[in-house]
């Protein structure tokens, strides 16, 4: 047994003890009082017959208050000084990488039968997240644009940086973009790289949208890294299909993007399609071909297939945003909490005791009690 279980099960002995010995001294007290209140009562009618009747009870109410008053304060003292014990928790060490690539404006959630962007659902439901998640678990966030990831800040405990880890998720905005692209799998790949060595379990929440889509023959390898980061891939976004919003400079929203706005296919590196197949094709100036691409990349739904594919290639989870219980089930679920000595709050306990000793005080027990009280054999 190591000193941490020997004191958890002192605190614990000691908070049963104490207990106990309330209720024994509650046991012996109630019965006395009734006694002490029967032979007051008799010496009285036997002094003043007239006076008993509307006097019978006035010693008894008194001497019951002061004493619940007393028992009150011990409770009160008793929770100031065993305000916490230890004992064996789950907690948590989560990387919050956030997607702010142009497709996470699509507005395809509800909230209030108003439309809400993926982005805002996402920030919601990470500072809901937070309150949940219990004392002495770290949480750290990052953001994803283009093909990788960079940290805003190493993973802090949730109760003493509560206030700063929800302004810092309040506060992602999609203009922090540094680029417009938006390659998954490799800012999937670049993240995991970055969290290999710090401990932490990386929750990956992206739509899954490639802009421009990529080519096959460039997806990064994940076998080196399988294994030596544990998490979750989260897709955010529907699988309708919807518009993707266009904003100027100042963030004010000026329209959509169209089928023009928008390259429909991959010009990067070799073409993995048969030459003989591409229109105008011309292996150094046209490796794609000549014509114009045409198709629906300015249009927006979650690509769950995909994440699902490299959540398996990366050895991840994968699970579907709809909201903050089912995210929290999720990481439940993927068994990214360690067990851990903690500091658990019990004052609870002790001042439910004081509060109903108060109620005993305002609601003594002889409204509940017939006049004539038996006596305790």
């Amino acid at each position: 047994m190591d000193d941490r279980t020997g004191i958890s099960t002192g605190l614990a002995l000691i908070e049963y003890q104490n207990m106990s010995r309330m209720k024994k001294l509650l046991n012996k007290l109630i019965p006395f009082m009734v006694r002490q209140a029967h032979q007051e009562r008799n010496q009285r009618k036997a002094l003043r017959p007239e006076l008993v009747e509307g006097r019978e009870h006035s010693s008894f109410l008194k001497d019951y208050r002061s004493i619940a008053l007393i028992l009150a304060l011990a409770a009160m003292t008793a929770l100031f000084m065993f305000p916490s014990r230890e004992q064996k928790s789950p907690v948590y060490n989560l990387t919050f990488i956030v997607d702010i690539t142009r497709s996470m404006n699509a507005t395809d959630y509800q909230q209030d039968n108003q439309a809400v962007s993926r982005l805002e659902t996402v920030k919601q439901s990470l500072r809901q997240l937070l309150s949940k998640l219990p004392c002495q678990s770290k949480v750290g966030l990052g953001l994803f644009t283009e093909r990788r990831s960079t940290l805003l800040f190493e993973p802090l405990e949730v109760c003493s940086a509560f206030g700063e880890i929800d302004s810092a998720i309040n506060a992602v905005d999609w203009r922090m973009a540094w680029a417009a692209d938006s390659n998954i799998s490799k800012g999937l790949f670049s993240s995991l790289e970055m969290l290999q060595k710090n401990n932490s379990a990386i929750i990956f929440i992206t739509d899954g949208q490639e802009a421009p889509p990529i080519n096959p023959k460039y997806q990064p390898d994940f076998s080196p890294l399988v294994g030596k980061v544990k998490g979750m891939i989260v897709g955010a976004g529907g699988l309708q299909a919807v518009l993707i919003p266009k904003f100027d400079s100042n963030g004010k929203q000026t329209g959509f993007y169209n089928a023009d706005d928008v390259p429909h296919r991959t010009s990067f590196g070799e073409s993995n399609l048969d030459p003989a197949s591409i229109e105008g094709y011309n292996a150094r100036n046209a490796p794609f071909g000549s014509a114009a691409a045409s198709g629906t990349e300015h249009l927006t739904a979650l690509q769950e297939p995909y994440l699902q594919q490299l959540a398996a290639q990366s050895g991840l989870a994968y699970t579907r945003l709809s909201d903050t219980e089912n995210l929290y089930q999720a990481i439940q679920n993927s068994q990214l909490a360690r067990s851990q000595v903690t500091q658990v709050d019990v004052r609870w306990r002790m001042a439910s005791l004081a509060l109903l000793l108060l109620a005993a005080v305002y609601f003594p027990l002889s409204f509940f009690v017939n006049r004539r009280l038996p006596l305790p054999q």
